[in-house]
């Protein structure tokens, strides 16, 4: 189970007298308004006891808000978050704890936790009376089927005097932050450019060569093998010197999200750009458990902040790590302001990228060929293309709809894309194994040499 952070802080009745009687209930003004009014009533007419009855209607709730004002218990909360981290569309439980540090007994207590109205409507807890040193426990659940960063409190807890006259909110400083990721469809396994598991015989392998001897020596340590002692190193050095071993170099996966605003319509978790993130975060997820070092690139040409000097992750830092640092990056992704794939484009020329997937939105022309070039630096290129038109865009008219779709793969897989039409509400698993047949059946389509 995944803990959120605990957040504890303190609050304490009192306050300002007056803002204390800003707090009168509907009741308490009542009996108040109620009382005043006896009383002039009382003057006017010379009736005595009336004016008794109205002194002690007005008095009633200012007593009672005198009460509140001067109570001096103190509570503190605490919350926690299980799991802190969840996919669109599950639930995450909240735990909330009040304990009272102070060395009175409370009287009831009203709690109200502050959350999002896409998580669901405020919870709402109603807890009795609390000894000195007590503590009590209250629980809800969240749960969005939108992606992002979500703030949960501050707790407010409000106090009542038995009578319901006056009610006072004290609220806590502090809150907690729950990420709602997108949602991972587990990938079947493929062979991918000759990788089994990123590791497997068709690894790139470097060998740490240079110097005089094709070799980069390191100082001795206990448990070397004495033959690897490189003696010319030895020498100049003063100190044992040992040659370095063979490096292995893992498979690079280079994963293109196409954020244009232009190139997505509509909006919601059904959405073309949601389906084009679960999907980016789908493909992360399942080449990091392959042993891939992994880029998540945008259109802007922007990676990951935090993943390695070259965008990569995965091969210097733990898988979970670099998963969860991507997967936090695609749960506040969104719409971003270009209109073209060149940026992205000039990272990519820059070198040998490894295994390139894309997830485009709507590709014009131009567009369509900026994109058709990214393959040429990679060792394989697999594309998912989300129409617009299929959907729910602006339909265009006339026949020339599929076929300018069909043109736009057409392209691609001309420059060595193996590119796939996604419809609405497809299923990238069932996507992810017919690429996989494509470059496997005889005759496939040339996109596919560069994906095997």
């Amino acid at each position: 189970m995944t803990h959120g952070g605990t957040a504890r802080a303190p609050a304490e009745g009192g306050g300002g007298l007056r803002t204390t009687l800003a707090g009168l209930t509907t009741r308490g003004r009542s009996f108040l308004a109620a009382g005043v009014a006896a009383a002039i009533c009382a003057y006017v007419l010379g009736q005595s006891d009336l004016l008794r009855v109205g002194l002690l209607l007005a008095a009633l709730p200012l007593v009672c808000a005198t009460v509140l004002h001067r109570t001096r218990y103190r509570v503190a909360s605490s919350r926690r978050l299980s799991p802190a981290h969840v996919p669109a569309g599950s639930e995450a439980r909240v735990h909330l704890r009040m304990d009272n540090v102070s060395r009175l007994p409370t009287g009831l207590l009203m709690l109200q936790d502050r959350v999002p109205y896409v998580l669901g409507p405020r919870p709402r807890f109603v807890l009795d009376r609390m000894e000195a040193g007590g503590r009590r426990e209250v629980s809800y659940r969240v749960r969005s089927d939108l992606r992002g960063r979500y703030p949960l409190g501050p707790l407010q807890l409000r106090l009542t005097d038995p009578f319901g006259m006056c009610e006072l909110t004290r609220s806590f400083s502090t809150y907690d932050t729950l990420t709602v990721v997108p949602r991972v469809e587990p990938l079947p396994p493929v062979r991918l450019t000759g990788e089994a598991r990123g590791y497997g015989d068709g690894r790139e392998r470097s060998l740490a060569l240079a110097g005089d001897d094709d070799v980069i020596p390191r100082g001795y340590r206990h448990g070397d093998d004495l033959r690897r002692v490189h003696w010319r190193s030895t020498a100049r050095h003063g100190e044992l010197m040992v040659r370095r071993e063979e490096q292995p170099q893992r498979a690079r996966c280079t994963v293109l999200l196409d954020a244009r605003g232009t190139a997505y319509p509509g909006s919601g978790p059904d959405s073309a750009f949601e389906w084009a993130v679960s999907g980016a975060a789908s493909t992360l997820v399942h080449m990091l458990e392959r042993g891939f070092s992994v880029r998540l690139l945008t259109d802007t040409g922007s990676s990951v902040p935090g993943a390695g000097s070259d965008g990569f992750a995965g091969a210097s830092q733990e898988t979970a790590d670099a998963a969860g640092l991507m997967m936090d990056t695609l749960a506040v992704i969104d719409h971003s302001d270009g209109t073209r794939l060149s940026p992205a484009y000039d990272v990519l020329r820059g070198g040998h990228e490894g295994l390139l997937v894309a997830f485009f939105g709507d590709l014009d022309e131009e567009q369509a060929a900026v994109a058709a070039k990214m393959s040429r630096r990679s060792g394989g290129a697999l594309a998912f293309v989300l129409d617009p038109r299929a959907w729910g865009g602006e339909p265009a008219e006339g026949p020339e709809l599929s076929e300018t779709g069909e043109e736009r793969l057409r392209m691609l897989r001309e420059a060595g894309w193996t590119a796939l039409a996604v419809p609405p509400g497809a299923s990238l698993t069932e996507l992810w194994r017919t690429a996989d047949r494509q470059r496997t059946r005889p005759g496939a389509l040339s996109g596919a040499q560069g994906w095997s």
